[in-house]
């Protein structure tokens, strides 16, 4: 592995972030800067501690600690889906797609996140 985007987490949640960022816009404008912005925050930051984490790739803790972070931004995330799949039944659907995602995506971190705790070497 060459860089951070060959890893598999950050390409899914890159991609989720970029199919996110346009959904949280279909909110009514006054969720816009509110549940939409806490969603848009979170997906970036699913994304972003695992590029920060990589970064720090050479110090293991520094990195599983990255990686909870991300695990946990995800299940931010997911919470933010929740909500918005009862409050807008309009985008029920769509928030059912992205919820799946999510929550396999948090899978695949954890899984990672393990992965790194017991054979990761600097």
């Amino acid at each position: 592995m060459s860089s951070y985007k060959d890893l598999d987490i950050y390409q899914i949640s890159l991609s989720l972030f970029l199919k996110t960022h346009p959904f949280t816009l279909k909110l009514p404008k006054h969720e816009l800067y509110e549940l939409g912005n806490q969603l848009r925050r979170s997906s970036d930051s699913v994304n972003t501690n695992i590029v920060e984490g990589y970064g720090r790739r050479s110090y293991k803790n520094d990195f599983i600690k990255f990686l909870v972070y991300s695990e946990a931004s995800c299940l931010e995330t997911i919470s933010h889906l929740e909500k918005i799949k009862v409050l807008y039944p309009y985008l029920s659907q769509e928030s059912e797609d992205l919820l799946n995602n999510y929550n396999l995506l948090g899978g695949k971190i954890h899984s990672f996140k393990e992965y790194v705790r017991s054979k990761w070497r600097c």
